[in-house]
């Protein structure tokens, strides 16, 4: 038995090592370090609530939005305030296109170039793929860069600027639209809808994300062959390299729900529901049973895994037991993952469905539901942008009051985001957040069960020639992390 430690790694947000235990050069466990503390539940306490909206963003420079809205959304229960129709529309909006472009970028940007390195090049892919997605120098760069700065208008017109946006409150948001502004936000979705069908895909949106079986996506692949598009690329290569055996885990997984439809309402819907997936089954999510454990984090404790309203962050790296500064989010003492794998198959998206029900969870399917979601999330951007109705109520008000607790849920790019907030004498006493990495980069527990990570780094192999494992890049990048969240 032997130890590799491989990090930092590039092209992630933040700072990421793993160690790996290796026998006969092939993974037999790891544990994931998070070696960068940063301290914003520590930050939080003692501040107004609505300082919140000004802090959270700025625990990440890509996924920002999503702590706004975690915020907002937690704020607006301890309001009590409902949100208008506008000001609903609206947020989705502002959310759906920061989790596109970081979906957009996690593929081009983070994922992909790994299939350039040298240990590949006697594929048969190997000099086409070099030749489109090359870090930055590739042709895939210079059509994709573009064609996201454009998109990012959007938040530009709704959130006044992005990342750090202050539009997003609780009640809604406080950027009006005028007529001559829903013309231009149309604009923009729909040319960004071209390029996706154009260059990303080579077929429609709808299309895409309404395949219903793993039988229907091999025989539209076969139809239109390898190099029809970059989303067909992938599928020729991970199906050549065997993706769906690499980093598989159990099939547990947990979604919030994404973008509400009834902001406030006792009867508050989402685009993609709500629950959980356990023993090959949707199930109802109960939040009471989330607990976080610091067994394994630099984290000063009692031994006792709490609830979040109750958890406790005092940092401590002399803890003998510690080796990340990450904590073990649980639910009903399980490890679930969360992204939007765990997204499309609580949904119920049929191909996603038949894919986890084949291969369970994987590096193939992980990237798969992540384009599928982006297929499916551009059309309801339109439909939002549709509904918007200038002249209308963007934003609601509420008291705020001096005491109370709440919770904020959203899913960000990369999963379940959670903001648990307690208030007393009109100060925040407790802030806890949970970021979807927190989830799927737990380390071990007080039972002993790593993280979802942890979990599918296991069985990984170093290909011949090989000191980094590349498999290990594969899995890791497969989550897309931001270890900034993580240990925010």
């Amino acid at each position: 038995m032997s130890r590799l430690i491989m990090g930092p790694f590039n092209r992630v947000e933040g700072d990421l090592e793993v160690s790996l235990e290796m026998d006969d050069r092939t993974v037999r466990s790891a544990k994931v370090v998070t070696p960068l503390y940063r301290g914003f539940e520590k930050m939080l306490q003692g501040k107004d609530p609505s300082d919140a909206l000004v802090f959270v963003p700025r625990i990440c420079g890509i996924c920002s939005v999503s702590q706004s809205t975690a915020a907002a959304s937690a704020l607006a229960k301890l309001h009590e305030v409902e949100t208008p129709p506008n000001g609903q529309h609206s947020t989705n909006i502002i959310l759906a296109t920061e989790n596109i472009a970081d979906h957009l970028t996690h593929f081009y940007l983070f994922f992909m170039p790994d299939f350039t390195r040298e240990t590949y090049k006697n594929e048969t892919w190997f000099e086409s793929t070099t030749q489109r997605f090359t870090p930055l120098k590739g042709d895939a760069a210079a059509q994709v860069l573009p064609a996201r700065a454009e998109f990012l208008h959007i938040l530009g017109i709704l959130a006044g600027k992005w990342p750090h946006t202050l539009s997003i409150q609780p009640g809604g948001t406080t950027k009006t639209v005028s007529p001559q502004e829903k013309f231009k936000l149309a604009a923009i979705a729909l040319k960004f809808r071209n390029f996706l069908e154009n260059t990303v895909f080579g077929a429609d949106l709808e299309k895409i994300g309404n395949f219903a079986s793993c039988a229907e996506l091999e025989y539209w692949l076969a139809d239109v062959g390898p190099y029809h598009s970059d989303f067909s690329r992938f599928m020729h290569l991970s199906k050549d390299l065997n993706l769906k055996q690499l980093g598989k885990i159990e099939n547990r997984f947990m979604s919030y729900g994404a973008y509400e439809m009834n902001m406030g309402a006792p009867d508050t819907g989402h685009l993609f529901a709500q629950g959980i997936f356990e023993n090959g089954t949707k199930q109802a999510l109960d939040t009471k049973s989330i607990t976080e454990d610091v067994t394994s984090s630099w984290m000063a404790s009692d031994d006792k895994a709490r609830h979040p309203f109750e958890g406790v962050t005092l940092p401590d790296a002399e803890m003998k037991d510690g080796y990340t500064w990450c904590k073990a989010p649980r639910l009903n003492n399980k490890s679930f993952e969360v992204g939007a794998l765990a997204r499309q198959l609580i949904d119920g998206q049929k191909l996603i469905e038949d894919v986890v029900t084949n291969s369970g969870s994987n590096v193939e399917n992980r990237i798969l539901a992540r384009m599928l979601e982006v297929a499916r999330l551009v059309p309801a951007i339109q439909e939002w942008i549709n509904a918007l109705t200038p002249g209308e109520p963007f934003r609601y008000h509420g008291k705020a009051p001096m005491k109370g607790q709440a919770v904020g849920l959203v899913e960000a790019a990369r999963g379940s985001l959670g903001h648990w907030m307690v208030v007393e004498n009109g100060k925040i006493v407790n802030y806890q957040i949970i970021a979807p990495t927190t989830w799927n980069f737990s380390p071990r527990d007080n039972q002993g069960t790593p993280g979802p990570l942890e979990q599918a780094l296991v069985g990984a192999q170093l290909r011949d020639g090989e000191i980094d494992s590349v498999n290990v890049q594969h899995i890791v990048r497969s989550f897309d992390p931001c270890m900034v969240c993580t240990v925010h």
